[in-house]
């Protein structure tokens, strides 16, 4: 799968030819150029406007996909519960001969097991759903239409000239990028560098880029912290585990009181 998503990015990488009624090809007739008329039929329907169709197609496709999110988000999930007994079973097999890499591996493949997590399927959304979301970035980027139509104070050809989608995108990011590692039961230098790096990287390109593609950026950010909200609420996550933790907390005081009782009757 990876391989097959490698290659359709690396082919559609190499095409910067415009989209036309013209196009042949799998990718460039059937996908992009399709994905192209949708945008422009939508704007049809709001006086050909174009940045309104780029954000309709854009919601669309993320609701499309948003089953796809569900399962990905919950596979997280399950995934950042065990992260602490993972570093656990990390600092007790830290040894890096082979006997105990190995043993570290088969108990990580069983704590998996354990709590339903197939490590693989976790990534399949995400394979399935970057063809799509590059197919969208190229009938914006490689339509004329779509790069020379007037939207609110933006050419979408050019870029914008006050900085506001990139100011916005970059929020959203931070804010989707905030969301998402909230609900993490421990903090981790790769979430703070994903909080604080990914706004930045997202604002300096959004800088550089067409307008539209700023666009659709920004779109798809806002867009995500919704779906986060929605599906994957780091307070409703929270308070769920605190609550987990406090039932577990008093089972094991009542094991404990229920032990030394016992300990008790027995010496009467």
């Amino acid at each position: 799968m990876l391989g097959i998503v490698s290659l359709v990015l690396l082919l559609s990488a190499c095409s910067n030819k415009p989209i036309t009624n013209q196009s042949t090809g799998i990718w460039d007739g059937l996908i992009v150029l399709n994905f192209s008329r949708a945008i422009i039929w939508l704007s049809h329907f709001f006086g050909h406007s174009y940045g309104i169709g780029i954000i309709l197609f854009t919601v669309i496709i993320r609701i499309i996909l948003l089953p796809l999110m569900i399962f990905q988000t919950r596979s997280m999930r399950k995934t950042q519960e065990i992260q602490p007994q993972i570093k656990a079973l990390q600092k007790k097999y830290s040894s890096k001969d082979r006997e105990t890499v190995q043993k570290l591996q088969s108990e990580q493949q069983k704590l998996y097991a354990e709590a339903g997590i197939n490590p693989l399927m976790g990534c399949l959304p995400m394979l399935v759903q970057l063809p799509i979301i590059w197919a969208l970035y190229q009938a914006i980027w490689r339509t004329s239409v779509l790069r020379s139509g007037d939207f609110l104070w933006l050419q979408l050809g050019h870029k914008d000239p006050y900085f506001v989608l990139p100011v916005l995108a970059a929020l959203a990011t931070l804010v989707s990028s905030w969301l998402t590692t909230k609900s993490a039961p421990e903090t981790s230098s790769m979430n703070t560098m994903m909080i604080v790096g990914m706004p930045v990287v997202v604002f300096f390109t959004a800088l550089n880029i067409a307008s539209s593609i700023s666009l659709y950026w920004t779109i798809s950010y806002v867009f995500q912290v919704g779906q986060t909200l929605l599906i994957q609420n780091p307070w409703k996550i929270n308070a769920e585990r605190e609550k987990k933790e406090k039932a577990k907390a008093e089972h094991d005081r009542s094991i404990r009181r229920a032990i030394r009782k016992a300990k008790q009757s027995r010496r009467k």
